[in-house]
């Protein structure tokens, strides 16, 4: 038993940990929890001995037995209550990839049998209905009903010069369709030749990777690929920053000519060259960078140039930002995994937003809307929570 598809490096930079606890000091799950075992200090300091007992000298010559799954449980349950907003490995004095280790480790406890039993869940609901909420693929463009005048071919073309690559989220949950909706009328407004995979979109295989069940994305990513070459697209454009960085680190688009964008950086582009047409919006917001997009597409400047192009709007910043930005609670399959800490996690965060004495909180990720949204509503927290698309949308003249 044990995992062996740690890299070398993965290992050497897991000794070079100097237990400066700096990953713990910032770490939204410890700080929601009062929890230490779910730092990265305490993460790694495990992983070691676990290491050790598998593969050390002393170890073998004492004739001591590997840990088995029962053993290793207790600890799996922690590596998985983990957003993986990547904030320890951003602080990190030793400069160690914490992301990438916790993704091999998470890897590890699955391999081991030791892991949380709500993974198979997740795992079976991705191979068999392509999505996490196993919903039906037919209804993935069941959002376009939504808008004012839906098109008779629901924005599904046989070629385009844009894919719009939709996301489970966006795609599924009802809180979030409106983002897309928000999109497709932007699109109009710039003529933008766009088309949706419609029912051809599968989950771009994030949550996958994220259950430590990395191989069994390929499938997904082969699929949603051959998608687009099929449309003839040139890019591919996402609302989703996870979907954006899995493609960015998964998929291989560069071998076939295809470029990549998070929308908010395809639309600054695109209104540099023609301003969409905006009324004024008198609105004092503040902005929270998502992870996937801020710390690990370093995507800053984009989604604010767009607030502060909407004639009115006031933005105000929150006091950690950008590199620093804490997170929603909705990332690394947590939600799914421990919605209790999901939504305290959210809770500190829309503290955080309610301190800067704005009205809205303003976004570019859907998971960011539906989960900082969905604490809002259910504790009546007067402050609204809005897509930059959606922002965008409500100032566009009619």
């Amino acid at each position: 038993m044990g995992h062996r598809g740690y890299s070398a490096r993965e290992l050497i930079q897991a000794e070079a940990c100097t237990h400066c606890s700096v990953c713990t000091d910032v770490c939204p799950a410890v700080s929601a929890s009062r929890d230490g075992r779910l730092s990265g200090l305490y993460r790694l300091g495990e992983l070691k001995r676990i290491q050790r007992s598998r593969y050390g000298v002393l170890h073998r010559l004492l004739g001591r037995k590997r840990p088995q799954p029962e053993q290793l449980k207790p600890f799996g349950e922690t590596v998985f209550r983990c957003t993986l907003c990547g904030r320890c490995q951003e602080v990190c004095p030793s400069g160690i990839l914490l992301k990438d280790l916790w993704l091999s480790l998470r890897e590890d406890l699955v391999v081991s049998s030791a892991y949380p039993n709500k993974i198979d869940g997740i795992r079976e609901n991705l191979s068999e209905a392509h999505n996490v909420f196993a919903e039906d693929d037919d209804e993935r463009g069941g959002w376009v009903e939504n808008m004012r005048a839906p098109p008779a071919h629901g924005y599904v073309r046989d070629r385009a010069e844009v894919v719009y690559f939709t996301g489970c989220v966006a795609a599924y949950f009802p809180m979030a369709q409106q983002i897309p909706v928000a999109l497709a009328e932007l699109f109009g407004a710039l003529e933008v030749d766009f088309t949706l995979l419609g029912p051809e979109e599968w989950c771009c295989g994030f949550p996958l990777v994220g259950a430590g069940l990395r191989q069994e994305a390929a499938p997904f990513i082969r699929h949603n690929l051959e998608a687009v070459l099929r449309k003839r697209a040139t890019r591919v454009v996402f609302a989703c920053p996870t979907c954006y960085q899995m493609w960015r680190e998964h998929y291989p688009y560069e071998r076939h000519g295809l470029e990549i964008r998070h929308v908010t950086e395809f639309l600054h582009q695109r209104t540099a060259r023609r301003p969409l047409p905006l009324a004024e919006l008198p609105l004092t917001v503040t902005y929270h960078d998502p992870c996937d997009l801020g710390r690990g597409a370093r995507v800053f400047e984009a989604p604010r140039e767009l607030v502060r192009s909407i004639p009115g709007v006031r933005l105000v910043e929150l006091a950690h930002t950008r590199e620093d930005c804490r997170c929603c609670g909705g990332g690394g399959n947590l939600e799914m995994i421990d919605a209790k800490l999901s939504g305290e996690i959210a809770r500190e965060k829309i503290g955080e937003a309610l301190a800067t004495g704005t009205a809205a909180v303003v976004t570019s990720c859907q998971q960011c809307v539906r989960t900082l949204a969905t604490y809002a509503k259910r504790n009546k927290v007067p402050l609204e929570v809005l897509d930059v698309v959606q922002l965008l949308r409500r100032a566009l003249r009619k």
